[in-house]
């Protein structure tokens, strides 16, 4: 956890050069006007000139990362933001000073677009949100420092605004630095290019712990795109307790949980009766949105965090202690050659098998990520668990017991495999490999409450005896993809799944249904945040605070007009700070969602009173005490939930191979909105006046919580491998139910 905090407060100073560079430009352009005598059009150009490197960098910068690296990336937005800083502290003439602006929107765009990205990357899924909160924290305070560096500097008989845009180029040089020595790779980049070694030592690096195979192996199921997923559910008890009344399958179908003790297991049966693709509910009825036009898979994520597994002390943390870690085995002598792309490269020939006489169907293990021996028999092709590549160390770290949220892939999620085989109706035997993202759920054992799906019929044997109901997302598994068969029919290990996963372009990875679904959601969240009144509202800030009378204080005080401007934009950049806090509290606490739906409502009120307060007259005194507060009232409240959230959305609801260019994608068109909107406000200003713009930002904001409502799940607390499989269950269930 230490690891990965540290690494995302080093990669968020890219995001606080951008508040830095905001805030210094909007003050050295007053200084800038007056040396070069500049005429309207080209004091704007200075000004937009860096959103204009900015949007032109995020057209290649997704693509470019997920071939180079995130890390590069970083690394290249640091030179910019350092080499703008010398280039703007030189800057003879304007044109040079042009050309730096454009250089430093080159590290802008790179910063907003893959610092949320690399942390959703480097971040466990328990403190994702949080983690990926800091760049607004870290962009509104390098905002609030500058404007107090700017307005000290304004108190000098001659500021020089050189010096003042040239001070970017000092923490850029630390944050040039950091990148290159401190920040390690995506070990999600580098599982998806083979680099297993470096992946692993990255990841132990970031977690402080020795033994991170089931991570990587999650990490490498994140490689596939697409697929078909089904909803099934799991009845899990000891294997030694087992109870006829509780059987709702034949004993063939049951896999077997090993757990780190010796002669520990456990049984886990699958429930009949589920159609695929279908949501659940207690009574085994469709569920349907209780909203029409409610988007299902919002409803699939919300069964989720309906009841999250119990933290500590519950009775099934009694009955199951180890139940974190029972996809453990206990396979003595195994190998532990690491499962890399350079090994991969020398050894070209078949696997001899090791393999025990375990029986097929008790194939259901927690993988290690290493060069195993894969057991391939020439009738069935099944994958024996001795020598097989989904094994773990026996004394590995996972395997020490504790409840469920503490083991696993995060949010309460296990990651297993299991093999089937049945008879076709040639009389060959036919099987299938699956993967397996196991949901305990919470509450008592045997509860019927808050469950991504139902146990058909009455179950009440299992609720009073010690078995616990778990929901599965099962779909083929990277590591044993059809493609690799395909062309490895010797066994999956003879080829890396990324080398799969390479194969499919890109073009198709973004036709997936769940991809395009997850693109709809991030696009239009963007474009909704953009248009919900921001800008207005940064735009209208100095007028109502001088109507509130706050420039004629400062002045009495001996403060000039533009010093009273700097200190009075810095008091309200200090003032979002404490807002971003609590948000970063809450950002893995409430979730995302909840926190859009609470605080949005906020934004419609403050924008109506300040539509009111602009139609109706009250009076100087009471017009200028309402505007304050809701301008206040309006910054706190984004800062909170329509702020970072969108970033933090997208950051996460891509599959790892086109992650990048659908975050670029999305980024893209928030720096389109933000000149549309940029631009028009003076033209509307103009045409409808400030009652009307609000009015619209008003409306925008309305349906932007209706968007929300409707479309955008609640991704709090579950790893990023998961959620993709949900965007494609609920693609696919989706395009079911249209059919």
């Amino acid at each position: 956890m230490n690891g990965a905090a540290l690494v995302a407060i080093a990669a968020t100073i890219g995001n606080f050069l951008q508040g830095w560079d905001n805030a210094t430009i909007a003050g050295a352009v007053v200084y800038i006007k007056k040396e070069l005598e500049l005429s309207a059009a080209i004091e704007g150009l200075i000004v937009a000139m860096s959103l204009i490197g900015a949007t032109l960098i995020t057209t290649c910068s997704g693509t470019i990362s997920d071939w180079v690296g995130r890390r590069p990336m970083l690394i290249c937005s640091s030179m910019f933001y350092f080499l703008s800083g010398i280039i703007m502290l030189w800057s003879p003439n304007v044109y040079v000073l042009l050309l730096a602006r454009l250089l430093n929107g080159f590290g802008i765009g790179l910063a907003v677009t893959l610092v949320p990205l690399y942390i959703s990357e480097t971040a466990p899924s328990e403190i994702r949100g949080l983690l990926n909160t800091l760049p607004q924290f870290t962009g509104s305070g390098g905002m609030f420092l500058a404007y107090c560096m700017i307005f000290g500097m304004s108190l000098l008989a001659s500021p020089s605004w050189r010096l003042m845009l040239g001070v970017l180029s000092i923490p850029a040089l630390l944050y040039f630095a950091l990148t290159v020595f401190f920040l390690p790779e995506s070990p999600r980049w580098l599982v998806s290019k083979g680099k297993m070694i470096e992946a692993k030592r990255v990841l132990q690096r970031l977690r402080g712990r020795e033994d991170v195979s089931g991570e990587m192996a999650l990490l490498v199921e994140g490689l596939a795109v697409g697929g078909e997923t089904s909803i099934e559910e799991y009845i899990i008890g000891p294997a030694d307790e087992l109870d006829e009344d509780q059987e709702p399958t034949a004993d063939r179908d049951a896999i077997k949980l090993y757990g780190p003790e010796e002669g520990l297991s456990w049984i886990a049966k699958p429930v009949t009766g589920q159609s695929r693709l279908s949501f659940v509910s207690r009574q085994g009825s469709m569920v349907t949105p209780s909203v029409p036009l409610m988007d299902p898979l919002v409803t699939l994520f919300g069964s989720v965090h309906e009841k999250l597994p119990e933290m500590g002390g519950s009775m099934r943390s009694m009955l199951f202690p180890n139940f974190g870690s029972m996809f453990s085995t206990v396979e003595p002598n195994m190998k532990n050659e690491e499962w890399d792309e350079e090994s991969l490269q020398r050894e070209d020939d078949g696997y001899g098998s090791d393999g025990g006489d375990v029986e097929s169907d008790d194939n259901l293990h927690s993988p290690l990520i290493s060069r195993q021996t894969t057991s391939v028999e020439k009738d069935g092709m099944v994958p024996q668990s001795h020598g097989s590549i989904l094994t773990m160390r026996r004394h590995s770290s996972l395997m020490q017991g504790g409840d469920a949220s503490s083991m696993g892939i995060g949010g309460g999620w296990q990651l297993a495999w299991k093999w089937s085989e049945r008879e076709g109706e040639d009389g060959k035997k036919e099987g299938g490999f699956k993967r397996i993202y196991l949901h305990q759920e919470g509450g008592a054992p045997g509860s019927r409450r808050g469950s991504l799906v139902s146990i058909p019929g009455d179950h009440t044997a299992a609720a009073d005896g010690d078995y616990i109901q778990a929901a599965a997302l099962v779909s083929q598994p990277a590591l044993f993809s059809k493609d690799l068969m395909n062309r490895r029919p010797a066994g999956p290990a003879m080829a890396h799944p990324s080398q799969s996963a390479g194969n499919v372009s890109i073009l198709a990875a973004l036709l997936e249904p769940g991809v395009k679904r997850a693109l709809i959601v991030g696009i239009g969240i963007q474009i909704l945040q953009q248009f919900s009144g921001i800008n207005g509202v940064l735009y209208y800030t100095p007028q109502i605070l001088t109507q509130a009378g706050v420039d004629v204080l400062l002045s009495n005080l001996g403060i000039s007009s533009n010093s009273a401007s700097f200190l009075i934009s810095g008091v309200t950049n200090l003032l979002m700070l404490p807002s971003i806090a609590i948000a970063m509290r809450f950002m893995d606490v409430a979730g995302r969602r909840s926190l859009l739906l609470t605080t949005i409502p906020v934004l419609v009120i403050s924008l109506i009173a300040l539509v009111i307060g602009n139609v109706f007259d009250f009076g100087e005194v009471i017009h200028a005490v309402v505007s304050t507060l809701c301008v206040v009232i309006y910054f706190c409240t984004f800062v909170m939930g329509y702020g970072p959230i969108p970033n933090i959305l997208c950051a996460e609801i891509f599959p790892t191979r086109v992650r990048g260019i659908c975050i670029a994608i999305c980024a893209l068109v928030f720096w389109i909105c933000d000149v549309i909107v940029t631009y028009t406000l003076p033209v509307m200003l103009t045409s409808i006046g400030l009652a009307g713009v609000f009015g619209i930002y008003a409306v925008v904001c309305v349906i932007s919580w209706v968007f929300i409502f409707l479309r955008v799940p609640e991704t709090k607390g579950m790893p990023l491998e998961v959620i993709t499989e949900f965007f494609a269950v609920g693609a696919q269930q989706g395009a079911a139910k249209n059919e």
